[in-house]
């Protein structure tokens, strides 16, 4: 979870500078620009994105090393590395989106929180131990988001957003 910390620390910088470089080019009159910006932010996450997950996946044992030297939890955490994998895929994109707050609040508590409560209920006897269902409900709660997030800022009418 640390290292999916420190990821998601690159992507939160990337939410704060398209979201300034966004309202500047809205406020300037230039959607062109405005599009571009958002397209490129979300380009170079993805690709930052692909590169943490590729280390994650790479080195799954050596990470909970850096944390621990007891070898049943290097065992245990080295499983979970294929879902801080997906995670940290899905975190490199999510924050990038997330202008407005108060979608991703409510989106977050009936979307990722039930989703969550689901997982562990359903696949926590399926997926031992618990932690990967738990894991699991997050992970589809955030591709959800991510998927909604992807739709609206796509289909946004930027000419519009000009005006407003």
């Amino acid at each position: 979870m640390n290292y999916e910390a420190w990821t998601l620390m690159v992507s939160l910088g990337f939410n704060a500078a398209v979201s300034v470089r966004v309202s500047n080019e809205l406020g300037a009159n230039h959607p062109k620009a405005a599009k571009f910006s958002v397209v490129i932010a979300i380009a170079t996450s993805v690709l930052i994105g692909i590169v943490f997950t590729a280390v994650v996946l790479g080195f799954r044992k050596q990470l909970a090393e850096l944390f621990t030297d007891v070898p049943e939890l290097i065992r245990e955490t080295s499983k979970l590395g294929y879902l801080l994998g997906a995670m940290i895929l899905l975190n490199s994109i999510q924050p990038v989106l997330s202008g407005d707050s108060s979608f991703i609040a409510v989106s977050y508590q009936f979307i990722e929180l039930e989703l969550e409560s689901y997982c562990r209920n359903s696949f926590g006897d399926l997926l031992s131990p618990v932690v990967q269902g738990i894991w699991t409900g997050m992970l589809i709660g955030m591709a959800a988001q991510t998927a909604v997030l992807l739709l609206i800022t796509f289909r946004t009418k930027w000419q519009k957003e000009v005006r407003l």
